[in-house]
Parts: structure tokens; sequence; C-alpha cells
């Protein structure tokens, strides 16, 4: 399956916990001033890459703890990240997402592939970057505004959970 990106970054540490399969989606309408990705907002840039191909590089990886979608907006192209989450699911890799939109707007949507894409995600970060609520001593998320969500607990007690580092994937 196609997917429009930016780029992808075999082993980070920096976009979720342990080593990082991160798949940097290319468009983004959000354009937060600051944004530490801006190379990614222009919908007309980037480079058509393969969902199958990437699932290949994860498969090929046992390094790997987990794969990490972020942007650009990766909720702009659901079905595409739909595909990578799931394969990456089926490897035993946990997921986590970076979203300019909360967690409420993408539930507000009723979009299924939204919702479906929601639903095999382990963590998402929502929010815009705000500058003014900049921090460089946040754990994975860059502005004070964002959230680190369990999504699996947010889903099943109808309301947001926040992610706890100390029970995670043990």
């Amino acid at each position: 399956m196609e997917i429009k990106l930016s780029g992808v970054v075999n082993d980070s540490i920096v976009d979720g916990p342990g080593i990082r399969f991160t798949v940097f989606t290319q468009g983004c309408q959000h354009n937060c001033p600051g944004c530490h990705n801006p190379q990614t907002h222009d919908s007309q840039g980037g480079f058509i890459g393969d969902t199958d191909l990437i699932l290949k590089a994860l498969a090929e990886n046992p390094l790997l703890d987990g794969v990490t979608l972020s942007g650009g907006e990766p909720f702009l192209q659901p079905l595409s990240c739909l595909h990578i989450a799931e394969g990456a699911k089926k490897l035993g890799l946990n997921v986590w997402a970076y979203t300019g939109y909360l967690w409420e707007a993408l539930l507000d949507t009723k979009n299924p592939n939204i919702l479906a894409l929601l639903k095999q995600i382990d963590v998402l970060v929502d929010g815009p970057f705000l500058m003014e609520q900049r921090s460089l001593n946040l754990l994975f998320c860059g502005s004070r505004n964002q959230r680190l969500i369990d999504v699996k607990k947010s889903f099943e007690a109808k309301t947001v959970i926040l992610w706890e580092t100390e029970t995670a994937y043990e």
C-alpha cells in the first residue's frame, strides 16, 4: 500500500521507549510554529513509500521494541498507517503515534479508518506543539499541553488515561 513519507528512522531512541522504527508521514495542516519537523508539512513534498517495504524492514530488525507513527500528521493517512500498525502488532511490537489533533477530536470524527488506527495504537501523543509551553524536560513530547495517552485503557474507561512509564510494556 502506498504512503506519502518524509522519511523513516530505523533506530530512534527519542520517539518512545526502547529502540523504535519511526515513520515520518508527509503532510500536516497544523503547521505549529516551532515544530520539530517542519519539512513534513507540505503535502506536495516527500516521496511515495510502500507500507509492505516498511513491514519487511520491521521484520528484519530483531532489536526493535516498537514503531512510532509521526509526521507530518499520520491521521491524514489512516489506512496506510493502519496497515503498518497492524503489521507491527503481528510482529509483537508496540505502536506509538504523534498527532496534532486532540484525542477527543479524533474520536469525534467518527471516521472508521481513524478509529481502527487508534485501536492499534498503544500510546498516542496528542495535541499541537505550542512554543509558549515548550519544555526540554518532558518525556517523549515537546510542549506541556501534549498528553501521552494509554489508548487501550482510555477506550475501556471512556475517558483519557495517561500512560504510566513505570508499568509500560513489562
